[in-house]
């Protein structure tokens, strides 16, 4: 193999595997490691680390059984050229020729091998229970894209996402480091949950004409683009009307620094509700939905690393 070829292919790798995406995942995992700190003294940075591995490889096989099945049914190749955003209109590898379908399935199987073997590991020395919360991440990962299941063609992606980056990745983190759950971990992981599936609603925006011409029947085609901004404020109202309940819970009046991004929500909301059929100006909404996540994070992880003081 070429030099070039080699460079073509770890090209297309690395733009499959989008790691500036893996914010999702991270969040939720450093999360439920302060939570495991703050709460139950307990933090182990290896373990934490092999955790994070497993997961972003389940993440770049996920990005890569989605790619393939964009492309066979049309969807990404439905995207006109104005229409693409940063946070949307998949990762593009297969459609702009940098990686051939074939190249792409072999990179979802190894991948998929690679984190089902750092599970086990992490199940068999450090907490057997933690396999069926990964089998679950992991079935869900491959279902949401991969025919007959085709989760996110069904109208159930945003709930897989919500429940995978929330309470899966979350939940799971923390009971690797503590050997247990909490309703503190439980309640932060819905919060996340409801977040991260609002960044997925927000981001189907953009390809809502190549989603509905490829039978991707998202919430977003299903119920339009003005009645779904409807559901955006929703989901946001769910995640921030937790937070004054895990702080009562916790005894822990820090758990309520998330609400300090609700001026950014109301501005957000206001940018969906105006730009709705307008990509260059919604996409700063896009960003504000990212930018929630991630401020949101931070403040539950300065939270959970103060709840001893507070118990």
């Amino acid at each position: 193999m070429s030099n070039k070829d080699w460079r073509r292919r770890w090209k297309g790798f690395w733009q499959l595997a989008d790691p500036k995406i893996w914010i999702a995942s991270t969040v939720p995992m450093l999360v439920g490691a302060a939570l495991a700190y703050g709460i139950e003294g307990k933090l182990s940075l290896y373990w934490l680390f092999w955790s994070m591995v497993g997961v972003y490889l389940i993440e770049i096989g996920k990005n890569a059984i989605n790619e393939v099945v964009d492309y066979e049914s049309g969807v990404d190749r439905y995207v006109a050229p104005d229409e693409r955003t940063p946070f949307s209109g998949g990762k593009k590898v297969i459609v702009d020729g940098i990686l051939s379908v074939s190249e792409v399935k072999v990179i979802a199987v190894w991948t998929m091998i690679l984190a089902a073997t750092i599970g086990i590991y992490i199940a068999l020395y450090r907490e057997p229970s933690v396999v069926w919360i990964g089998a679950a991440g992991y079935i869900l990962s491959i279902i949401y894209s991969l025919p007959p299941f085709k989760l996110c063609y069904r109208g159930l992606g945003e709930i897989t996402v919500g429940f995978t980056f929330g309470p899966l990745v979350l939940c799971g983190t923390y009971l690797v480091q503590a050997h247990r759950i909490s309703m503190e971990a439980v309640l932060s992981s819905l919060i996340l949950g409801f977040l991260i599936a609002n960044v997925l609603v927000i981001n189907q925006f953009p390809d809502y004409e190549a989603d509905r011409r490829g039978n991707k029947r998202n919430w977003v085609v299903r119920l339009g683009k003005k009645r779904a901004t409807l559901l955006y404020l929703l989901l946001f109202a769910a995640a921030f009307a937790i937070c004054p309940i895990l702080a009562y819970i916790s005894r822990n009046p820090l758990f309520l620094l998330p609400l300090l991004a609700l001026g950014i929500v109301k501005n957000a909301v206001a940018i969906a509700k105006k730009y709705y059929n307008d990509i260059p100006n919604l996409i700063q909404a896009n960003a504000k939905t990212v930018q929630i996540y991630q401020l949101t994070g931070l403040n539950l992880i300065i939270g959970a690393i103060f709840a001893r003081v507070f118990r």
